[in-house]
């Protein structure tokens, strides 16, 4: 008889159906796992994207009045901006471009009889921000119809846009994480019971409880990598086809998906690793939750 004939099996068959049907349920835990991250990930880098062209830039706007020519007010409201200190530039925007803005609002109505205000971007310097409540009040005094938007409102918004947002990813990785152990708890049980008669053997010749759980978490252990590494791979599959579904131009998903993977202004790098941990947390949810089940088990029935 060769080496190969006489070398045995495992104790504990690594076909066990309860086995295979948690592969396949870890994969899929995995796989939602890992798009909640990239959901995650996307959250903040919008955010830091928005919030930073919010604080970088102010508008001004000049709004029509019987009180003088609206040009001489811009030109008089941009000098008191470009005299200001704290801000780099003050550029007076056409009327074509405050009409564009409307436009997705109010569709290709005729919007050249509205009084449509006349804009100021404004560009400060973000270390030495100027003060800008004496900037409105100055501005209110010297200009008539003058307005002064800082953009903080919509920065709160979208801060607290992204806290909850952040939160209820955080809520759905929590609950992916219970549901696993839940799992992994429920399939500790069924492949114990199915090999209740290997078990019982082992402990009629002397086997200690540590041995024999050994024997049935090392296949758990090789269940939560394999389901891992498959969630990943789904997850990898699923950003790059959405990330190359459409045109990052008109697809904002597509464009979003894309800047995930590959975003050269960004530390991508962040994003591969906290991928690249949902495989050996679902090895060590696997390993850690079937072990002291296991061994909780063993300890009752010996």
């Amino acid at each position: 008889m060769s080496d190969e004939q006489a070398k045995p099996g495992p104790i504990i068959p690594p076909e066990t159906s309860s086995l295979r049907t948690l592969t396949a349920t870890m994969a899929v835990m995995c796989y939602l796992a890992c798009l909640a991250i990239g959901s995650l990930l996307l959250i903040n880098q919008a955010v830091t994207s928005w919030t930073k062209g919010l604080s970088r830039e102010v508008t001004v706007q000049v709004r029509e009045t019987g009180a003088g020519n609206i040009e001489d007010r811009l030109r008089q409201a941009q000098a008191i901006l470009e005299e200001t200190g704290g801000i780099k530039s003050a550029e007076v925007l056409d009327r074509e471009d405050g009409v564009a803005l409307l436009r997705p609002w109010l569709g290709d109505t005729d919007l050249e009889n509205l009084p449509v205000p006349r804009l100021i971007r404004v560009v400060i310097d973000q270390n030495a921000e100027p003060d800008f409540d004496a900037l409105e009040a100055r501005l209110k005094q010297e200009v008539d119809g003058i307005g002064l938007d800082t953009h903080r409102r919509w920065a709160a918004e979208l801060t607290r846009m992204a806290s909850t947002l952040s939160s209820l990813s955080w809520l759905i990785l929590v609950l992916i994480g219970i549901s696993a152990v839940a799992i992994v708890v429920f399939a500790s049980r069924a492949v114990l019971e199915s090999n209740r008669a290997v078990v019982d053997i082992l402990h009629l010749v002397g086997a200690r409880d540590g041995y024999i759980a050994r024997q049935f978490y090392q296949r758990f252990l090789l269940t939560g990598m394999w389901a891992g590494l498959i969630g990943l791979a789904l997850a990898m599959l699923t950003f790059l086809a959405v990330g190359w579904s459409g045109e990052p131009a008109v697809n904002a998903v597509a464009a979003a998906s894309r800047s995930l993977l590959y975003a050269p202004d960004q530390p991508a790098w962040k994003t591969y690793l906290a991928l690249l941990a949902v495989p050996p947390a679902a090895t060590l949810i696997a390993l850690v939750t079937s072990r002291i089940t296991l061994m909780q088990i063993l300890g009752k029935i010996q």
